[in-house]
């Protein structure tokens, strides 16, 4: 072939093409040898067209046509032809037409695949994956396959939606430093050793978060980056140790404006990549309500399955378990020492509930250190039977009404002296329930919420001291500022997550801005003064010369993609994730390095 350079690509052809003399370059998807007729579909990331190899070919294109195989990469020159309308495939956008081969150049041939790349479907439709080590270890065959390509653009047209909306909102892109100062944060920083300062080390940022607080100082009132960050901590489906933020923060703010930008970029985001509406403004509940009736501060909310309060029922029975979650129960307790005694009805289950099915469902609360999972179920006739319901005969009148309960409802309650604890169990056996009987509303697909009103500080009680519930920059919300050591327990912050189908999708809070009030935070939470200077004392000057009040959020890009696609891990949405294992198969990374590399960086290695 005289000249190989495509001239169209394999998803562009149309009914409108025919006649046209096009060059066409891909990869051979499937083949098909009918007699001495061949039919190939060739591939790239455009789509797919077919390639026929018919009587009029000649015998040397005949001839090539019957070596190929799978994923050979090849230039397909030839004539666009109208398919018989009893060969239209409606499936495929090029599925009228089809390419009439009269010259095929084998660019490269390829050895026996690892795994195929056209993918292998159950009977149910499930795709047959193969191990994900294996996928990893052939990333850039994984990353042929069409599910793959289609995360991959997207999250690139995302990301393009993002520059633009932010861009048109005034905000300019800045990038920051990836060699910083280690800062503790939560998680432990990865440490990069520097050879021009023997036995110093840089450390790779876990977000930008010092540096965007010093560019509001600087005068920049509407910042944001597409940020990598790296924190050392263990991997799992929705973590990687490297990941991706859209990262943002502005000057002359306020919560309220933060959120309504937040809600603004996503809104374009969805609509400019998925031409999916979602609403002007997202819910919202506060931290407690959302423990209170989910048990959790990323509730999914596209099934409406409320937890409740049972703490009633502890004086209608002599049942044990039920007194400590009732003990101190009342909201006026703080909540690092209230006790909880929660309750689900599970409204028309009863029937389809073994006691097999139960159990599951008590592992799941048990997991979530609950001591145990409490049922019973409402018989036809509007009495209780299982579990505890011995303690509670006769109780009917007075429990049914309370709880909103009916016959074949399933009751479940946890009990616990820590309500937290409560609230956190039951909330996962809701999560759970919601997969088993599929409750989500199909009209809701993507459902999100912000979570507002958080605790400041954190009770620990293995070292029995206060700590930051999100960071020690963020600011209290002003009503409490004149009772934080005199009473932490019932400082708020002004912070906020949102939530995005039980998943947390973005953090952020407005920032303090006061030197004063940022050291009265160190002090609280056990930093002394020379700490505090060692660690932060660059941002804590920098708030002396005119610091603006400023605030940000940061939603994750990694999650935003995975949730967008209905993925259960961000691998599925990153080019070269790490493994499980936080390392590479495809170039066994991490790796060791030679000695004089280590000598070079003054590092020895202690077996």
């Amino acid at each position: 072939m005289e000249n190989s350079k495509r001239t169209a690509t394999c998803g562009s052809l149309r009914a409108s093409d025919v006649g046209k003399n096009v060059i066409l370059n891909g990869w051979v998807h499937r083949t098909r040898d009918l007699g001495g007729i061949f039919f190939i579909q060739l591939r790239d990331r455009y789509g797919i067209t077919q390639i026929l190899v018919g009587d009029n070919a000649n015998d040397e294109v005949k001839k090539i046509a019957s070596s190929l195989k799978p994923e050979y990469c090849i230039a397909v020159s030839g004539a666009v032809a109208a398919r018989a309308p009893k060969d239209i495939n409606k499936d495929m956008p090029t599925g009228e037409i089809e390419l009439e081969a009269k010259d095929i150049e084998i660019f490269t041939t390829s050895d026996l695949l690892p795994f195929p790349i056209d993918e292998v479907r159950q009977k149910d439709g499930s795709i047959v994956l193969p191990n994900e080590d294996l996928r990893l270890k052939y990333r850039y065959l994984d990353l042929r396959r069409a599910p793959m390509q289609r995360h991959i653009m997207l999250r690139s047209a995302v990301t393009f939606a993002v520059r633009e909306y932010l861009t048109q909102q005034g905000f300019l892109e800045i990038e920051t430093p990836t060699f910083i100062k280690s800062t503790p944060e939560g998680a432990r920083d990865y440490l990069v050793p520097s050879r021009v300062h023997p036995g110093q080390f840089y450390s790779l940022p876990q977000s930008p978060q010092l540096y965007k607080q010093l560019l509001m100082v600087s005068g920049f009132d509407k910042y944001f980056q597409i940020a990598r960050c790296y924190r050392d901590e263990d991997a799992r489906g929705d973590r990687q140790p490297e990941f991706t933020q859209i990262d943002m923060e502005m000057s002359f703010t306020n919560r309220e404006e933060v959120l309504e930008t937040t809600e603004g970029m996503l809104s374009y985001v969805f609509k400019k990549t998925k031409n999916y509406s979602l609403p002007a403004h997202f819910d919202r509940l506060t931290w407690e309500e959302a423990f209170e009736y989910y048990g959790s501060d990323k509730p999914d909310l596209r099934f409406d399955l409320k937890m409740q309060d049972a703490s009633f029922m502890a004086g209608l029975s002599d049942f044990s378990a039920f007194k400590a979650g009732a003990a101190c129960s009342s909201k006026d307790i703080p909540r690092h020492k209230r006790s909880g005694l929660k309750a689900l009805v599970v409204k028309n289950v009863a029937d389809k509930y073994s006691r097999k099915g139960i159990e599951a469902l008590e592992a799941i609360a048990k997991t979530y250190k609950a001591k145990g999972l409490a049922w019973m179920k409402v018989n036809a006739s509007k009495t209780f039977e299982g579990g505890i319901s011995k303690f509670y005969a006769g109780k009917e009148s007075e429990i049914l009404p309370k709880l909103n309960a009916e016959p074949n409802d399933l009751l479940l309650f946890v009990s616990d002296e820590k309500w937290q604890t409560a609230c956190t169990a039951l909330g996962a056996v809701r999560k759970q329930l919601g997969k088993d009987l599929n409750l989500y509303n199909k009209d809701d697909e993507f459902h999100f919420a912000w979570i507002i009103d958080f605790p400041y500080f954190a009770w620990n009680e293995d070292e029995q001291k206060w700590e930051t519930e999100h960071h020690m920059f963020t600011l209290p919300q002003k009503k409490y500022w004149d009772t934080l050591e005199s009473d932490p327990a019932s400082v708020k912050g002004d912070l906020y997550d949102l939530v995005l189908n039980g998943y947390e999708l973005a953090s952020g809070s407005m920032r303090i801005n006061d030197p004063t009030l940022q050291q009265r935070i160190f002090k609280i939470v056990g930093y002394s003064q020379e700490r505090a200077d060692k660690a932060f004392g660059f941002l804590v000057n920098a708030f002396k010369y005119g610091a603006p009040p400023h605030g940000g959020i940061a939603p994750g890009l990694d999650r935003l993609i995975m949730l967008m696609e209905h993925e259960e891990s961000i691998h599925e949405v990153i080019a070269f994730p790490k493994n499980t294992l936080a390392a590479s198969p495809m170039d066994d990374c991490p790796s060791s390095v030679d000695e004089q590399q280590l000598k070079d960086l003054h590092i020895a290695i202690i077996e």
